[in-house]
């Protein structure tokens, strides 16, 4: 073997090398974050609406990262953009939540931090603004994960939080809606997940739930390791579609599952889960997902799914289809 040609190898190897050193790099901080998966076409939002949602998207994702780049927490950041979402009556949670078979609101939100597997939600509450900073402070100030209806709504008001009156609820589009009986509109939650300097990662989800629901359903949303799972040794995940499915299948635990025993990258498990598993039920949705590196995963199999993405690299993007 000549010369020229060992040489050119060397330079190959310690190209591949460096490629593998740069691939598998811990990123300083990502935040990735999804205002719902349903079946969206492109051809029946205008211009100025998807801007809209993408101007919010693009907020509230800019929001976080200037959390995250500051040194402040996951859970923080992930506070702070669903709140943003949980205020935009765009979104099918907190402000514009959609209504239930009786015509009110029910929210259900839930957060989790990988750092100590600590985890608060809360479900079927109707005058809590921000239903993530109520889960938040399930985990935080009380001996439970989940608090439901009337009790949430009372124990949210002892930590100071604000609420509101049904008419805060209240948007013309989700009325309309309401009243159509338009029950196939099932998907709009929202979600984030982040992780932070110091390597926490952590993840949370709101939802409206389901349009016209009886009987007080709860769908996945609020229920740790269906719509939501953060542990720092895997990932952490939030999910959005039908909450029925998502819970059957436990999808935000499975992620973890899949990463810690079967060893799988984030993003294989992720589509092996929305793509097959969810798909073979017949089961519509998607999610976000980051692992302990920072390697971030977005899986769905509807037509759309509202998302935003940024990292300490500097790279951002949103979008709204595929």
């Amino acid at each position: 073997m000549n010369s020229t040609k060992l040489i050119s190898m060397f330079f190959t190897a310690i190209c591949l090398f460096l490629t593998s050193c740069k691939d598998t790099k811990k990123m300083e901080y990502v935040l990735i974050l999804h205002g719902g998966a349903g079946a969206l076409a492109a051809e029946a939002t205008n211009d100025s609406l998807q801007q809209a949602y993408t101007s919010v998207l693009e907020a509230a994702r800019d929001s976080g990262i200037k959390i995250l780049a500051a040194g402040g927490s996951s859970m923080d950041a992930v506070e702070k953009v669903i709140n943003m979402l949980e205020d935009c009556p765009l979104f099918n949670a907190g402000k514009g939540a959609c209504y239930n078979f009786e015509g009110r609101v029910s929210l259900d939100a839930s957060i989790m931090d990988g750092s100590d597997l600590k985890a608060g939600a809360v479900a079927g509450v109707g005058d809590i603004k921000n239903p993530i900073s109520a889960a938040r402070k399930v985990l935080t100030s009380s001996p439970y994960v989940m608090l439901s209806g009337k009790g949430a709504s009372e124990f949210a008001k002892l930590q100071g939080l604000k609420i509101e009156d049904s008419s805060y609820f209240f948007t013309e589009r989700q009325w309309k809606a309401h009243i159509a009986g338009l029950e196939s509109k099932k998907l709009g939650t929202v979600g984030c997940v982040a992780l932070d300097k110091r390597g926490n990662l952590a993840a949370g989800t709101s939802t409206g739930g389901m349009m016209n629901k009886k009987w007080g359903r709860i769908g996945d949303s609020p229920v740790i390791g269906a719509g939501t799972y953060a542990n720092n040794k895997t990932c952490a995940v939030s999910c959005t579609g039908t909450g029925e499915f998502f819970i059957r299948l436990s999808v935000a635990r499975d992620m973890s599952a899949m990463i810690e025993y079967k060893k799988s990258d984030i993003q294989s498990a992720a589509d092996e889960i929305i793509q097959k598993k969810l798909g073979e039920l017949n089961g519509q949705g998607g999610l976000i997902g980051l692992d302990s590196k920072g390697k971030a995963a977005i899986s769905f199999n509807t037509p759309g799914m509202f998302r935003a993405y940024g990292d300490s690299n500097g790279k951002k993007f949103s979008a709204i289809f595929k």
